[in-house]
């Protein structure tokens, strides 16, 4: 094999296989931090492996989710807070999951960005392995991509994909009647979704990503990166104490379209917009971007970001357990005979 002294190297084209593999190796630490029973062997393989019956199963049906976190990476990459953005990944990917009534098992992320930063990568898979972490899943995997030409200087993108497991037979929803209670998870913000609206009612409001946060402490590009809260763990110990007839991850779409999507034909939900009260982010969304209720409740989370149906019988002991484990809950609404979703009250 010779080397010609006047050719071109894939490193001149802008791609750098050395700095890929330092990342690697940095981010195998985080990754070993999020292993659990079934996970077979680290990063570095062509392939990754995962053992089912090591981790408990005897009948499993897997259960798999993929997810971004769209355009709340523009803030991230513009203000270089990337600490947390791979927790939104994760979230947007095992909040899905859990819906199903599967526990999450282990992640895989995708990372592409126009010219590798080791320092700035490690931050954000870091970030993805303490999500992984706080979730139970084992981060087993994963893809870096360096593509000059593809993304803009300092630009990025991330997917995730998340596998998780049931019992054979213990799928939700299941059993939803008419009666059933609805519980709503308080959200820790804006979470993962209506960023592009939210980026234009900034815009609007004439303020920077480093100015001071209009409604509440730190910087408004701080605050709006709060990330997704992760209600994996909270979710299954309610699951497991019975009477949980379904979840629904309020992303997307609002309450108004991710309630029906866990309701049988033939019911709808009616709720209840005085039950909570609507966070400061939210208030201050509506007020600049002159938005009432409906663009609110289709576009954003308005301060739930997960819906339990619940048996009515059960409502009161779940509701406990879930406090217990750090949630703020609220008795929202009820099913009842009809289809989508009703509102009472006023969210703003």
């Amino acid at each position: 094999m010779t080397d010609r002294t006047d050719g071109l190297s894939y490193a001149e084209a802008g791609v750098d296989i050395d700095a890929g593999n330092a990342l690697v190796e940095r981010i195998k630490p985080a990754a070993r931090a999020t292993m659990r029973p079934g996970a077979m062997a680290g990063l570095g393989g062509f392939g990754a492996l995962f053992d089912l019956r090591a981790a408990g199963y005897e009948d499993p049906v897997l259960v798999a989710a993929t997810d971004g976190v769209g355009t709340k990476l523009r803030i991230a990459i513009d203000t270089s807070d990337v600490d947390t953005i791979g927790i939104d990944l994760v979230a947007m990917c095992v909040n899905d999951l859990v819906c199903q009534g599967a526990e999450p098992l282990f992640f895989l992320d995708y990372f592409a960005t126009g010219k590798l930063d080791v320092d700035s990568a490690a931050r954000i898979i870091q970030g993805i392995a303490e999500g992984c972490k706080r979730s139970g899943c084992a981060l087993i995997g994963g893809e870096t991509a360096e593509m000059p030409g593809m993304y803009d200087a300092g630009d990025f993108d991330l997917a995730g994909f998340a596998v998780g497991a049931m019992e054979r037979g213990r799928a939700l929803p299941a059993g939803v009647a008419a009666g059933d209670v609805l519980l709503g998870l308080g959200s820790d913000g804006v979470h993962s979704n209506g960023y592009s609206l939210v980026r234009k009612v900034v815009e609007r409001s004439g303020l920077g990503w480093g100015d001071a946060c209009p409604f509440g402490d730190g910087t408004l590009g701080a605050a709006l990166l709060a990330p997704t809260r992760l209600y994996v763990t909270q979710a299954l110990g309610a699951i497991r104490e019975g009477g949980v007839h379904a979840l629904a991850h309020i992303t997307g779409g609002g309450l108004t379209e991710n309630l029906p999507r866990v309701l049988p034909k033939g019911l709808g939900a009616q709720v209840d917009l005085n039950a909570w009260d609507l966070p400061p982010v939210f208030r201050w969304l509506a007020e600049v971007g002159g938005m009432g209720d409906a663009e609110m409740l289709k576009t954003f989370n308005a301060g739930i970001g997960m819906v339990l149906v619940v048996a009515p019988e059960r409502a009161g002991a779940l509701a406990e357990i879930l406090r217990a484990a750090g949630e703020r809950v609220q008795e929202i609404g009820r099913v009842a005979p009809g289809g989508g979703v009703a509102y009472s009250g006023a969210l703003l």
